[in-house]
């Protein structure tokens, strides 16, 4: 088996619907308008590694009929990436050990604070996490697949996030509007490029349509996939304004690297 990456996710903080049951600009007759909060996976064989346990993470890994979870990784620390950690503690009962968690130093402190319970003894509970420090390459072994993971530190408004290139060929960066220029080299020769694209309009904290087009005549991907979708962003006619190597993304859309 060569190794799998899944979007479990790619809709904006809020979803898609949104709580109200708004659509906004986007055809509710379309399943691939149905946008749940950005998680990705990449899988082998063995082994299930996570980025971002968004609030949505149970019903992705159940539609997704992920069964274990090895390792997560996560790109910053806002709501709509790690308030689904809680969920997890189901795949500690399976395998009566704490799961490996992998964060920069901001999202690390966030986590440790607002989530102790998961981490330390503090009850009658085991930690059903263990946090680790955060190297700039992790290389993972299974029995025919080798998977590394390089973190590349990108702004996100007033924060950094983390874009994640996995085994070099593809990149994953829900959360950015801007690559530092002394990190541009590490985006060349991808394979897949996922990337935020929140909405047409600028944001001070997301990359929209025309930044990402941009970039990518910069960098060349061969395929480049939008990700962390809002209302406005309808599938059908967003595809129909992309070039034929970009494409949106939608829930569950698989592919192997």
């Amino acid at each position: 088996m060569t190794v799998k990456f899944t979007i479990l996710g790619c809709g904006y903080s809020l979803g898609v619907p949104r709580i109200d049951g708004s659509f906004g600009q986007c055809n509710p007759y379309n399943k691939k308008n149905y946008r749940t909060r950005c998680s990705a996976l990449i899988r082998s064989k063995n082994i299930n590694i996570l980025i971002d346990t968004s609030p949505d993470i149970k019903l992705q890994l159940i539609k997704n009929k992920i069964k274990s979870i090895n390792k997560i990784f996560y790109t910053h620390p806002h709501a709509d990436q790690i308030h689904g950690i809680n969920d997890l503690r189901l795949f500690y009962l399976k395998q009566q050990k704490p799961i490996p968690v992998y964060a920069d130093k901001n999202t690390r402190s966030h986590l440790l604070s607002s989530f102790k319970y998961c981490f330390k003894n503090v009850s009658e509970y085991p930690p059903t996490l263990k946090m680790h420090n955060l190297k700039k390459v992790h290389k993972f072994k299974d029995v025919k697949d080798n998977i590394s993971i390089k973190s590349i530190s990108v702004k996100h408004g007033k924060i950094n996030s983390l874009c994640y290139i996995i085994n070099q060929k593809c990149a994953y960066a829900s959360d950015i509007n801007k690559i530092y220029k002394k990190d541009l080299n590490h985006f060349f020769n991808l394979k897949y490029f996922i990337v935020d694209c929140l909405r047409y309009k600028h944001h001070y904290s997301h990359f929209n349509l025309s930044d990402v087009l941009n970039l990518i005549k910069i960098i060349k991907p061969k395929k480049t996939i939008l990700t962390n979708l809002n209302h406005e962003m309808d599938y059908s006619s967003l595809k129909k304004k992309l070039p034929k190597n970009v494409e949106p993304a939608y829930d569950g859309l698989s592919f192997l690297i």
